[in-house]
């Protein structure tokens, strides 16, 4: 018996280019996003008078386009100008000074960073940085841990722009003063798609990653109809890249409508799944905030603990970022009149989507 006998050859895979089907893949031209990335270009522009630049904060939720057009805008800009030094940076992995200001030096090839503390390295990246105009985007910016970053930039750095993007619209109502008014801060939200742009961006998507005429229409239209439901561009990417898996583990030389009904049971499942790895402390914490979505870190601490719940407050706030970076839940700082807290809800599908 040969296991790989009905298989599929290298040569007749359904896949033209897989990448395609990646969200942070950038196609030439980032469709119904040409407003937002002329808006993040006039923020840019005074840099190029040698003037300081105009800072902005990105806002929309998951799956809208924010990263992906806001990465081509710096695309565009290096492939300008020399005198603007464009920087990326996402507050997933750098979440602290230390991080961004080593990660800031490896952008700008400074490799003398061995045993030296935040504010030396600062030092170096001011100096190379005031020679030149920076535009630096801060991702996720929300899921940083403090932000004196931010101060040493907006207070020691001649010109440049910052951008912040951020899920959350409040976001910025939780942060110091002091910075706020720094930062001084445009604000621009990234609308969610409507159905004929999310079936537009799909199908661009689907011509760059299946060979042509492979995927039946009922398929594409399933598809479309789910990402549309969800409002995430992510469901949609996911959704075709299973569903060609499907068909070619079948064997099949097209993709049909029971391939992206294979897809959609996949995500349907995947947080059941992912679940049966964590420890019953996780679990405990993640029925609760279930049960009352929106919940403050504070109360959540109260009920985990008149309910069984064995660890310190300090153990359940590094089980909450464990589950906030592991996609299980997402958090969102708010400013209330007893200080800053911590709101807390479930986040069912999100982590798998940023996986595939």
């Amino acid at each position: 018996m040969s296991l790989f006998k009905n298989m599929l050859g290298s040569e007749e895979s359904l896949f033209m280019n897989a990448i395609a089907l990646d969200y942070d893949f950038m196609p030439k031209l980032i469709p119904y996003r040409e407003t937002e990335q002329k808006h993040i270009a006039t923020c840019v522009r005074p840099l190029f008078q040698q003037r300081n630049g105009r800072n902005l904060i990105i806002t929309g939720t998951p799956g809208v386009g924010k990263t992906v057009a806001t990465r081509n805008v710096l695309q565009e800009l290096e492939e300008e100008t020399d005198e603007v030094t464009p920087i990326y940076i996402n507050c997933w992995q750098k979440n602290t000074s230390y991080k961004i200001v080593l990660h800031l030096c490896e952008e700008l090839g400074y490799k003398f960073t061995q045993n030296k503390k935040t504010t030396e390295l600062f030092d170096e990246i001011k100096r190379m940085l005031n020679k030149t105009s920076a535009v630096i985007v801060f991702d996720e910016i929300d899921k940083a841990e403090e932000y004196d970053f931010l101060y040493m930039l907006l207070e020691e750095i001649y010109r440049k722009t910052i951008v912040l993007i951020t899920n959350y619209k409040d976001w910025i109502n939780g942060l110091d003063e002091r910075i706020k008014s720094r930062l001084m801060a445009e604000m621009m939200e990234f609308r969610s798609y409507n159905k004929q742009e999310t079936e537009g961006i799909l199908r661009e998507r689907m011509e760059y990653a299946f060979v042509k005429g492979v995927m039946k229409d009922d398929a594409f239209n399933q598809i479309v109809d789910k990402t549309y439901e969800l409002k995430d561009i992510r469901t949609g990417l996911y959704l075709m890249r299973e569903s060609g898996n499907s068909a070619e583990d079948r064997s099949s030389k097209e993709i049909t409508l029971e391939d992206a009904q294979t897809a959609l049971e996949k995500l349907k499942e995947f947080s059941e799944k992912d679940k049966s790895t964590l420890e019953e402390d996780e679990k405990l914490i993640l029925d609760i905030i279930k049960e009352t979505p929106g919940i403050k870190i504070g109360d959540l601490y109260k009920k985990y603990e008149s309910l069984g719940g064995k660890g310190v407050y300090k153990t359940l706030q590094r089980r909450i970022a464990k589950l906030d970076k592991d996609r299980f839940i997402k958090t969102k700082q708010v400013q209330s009149k007893d200080g800053n807290t911590t709101l807390i809800s479930m986040n069912e599908v999100e982590k798998k989507l940023d996986e595939f």
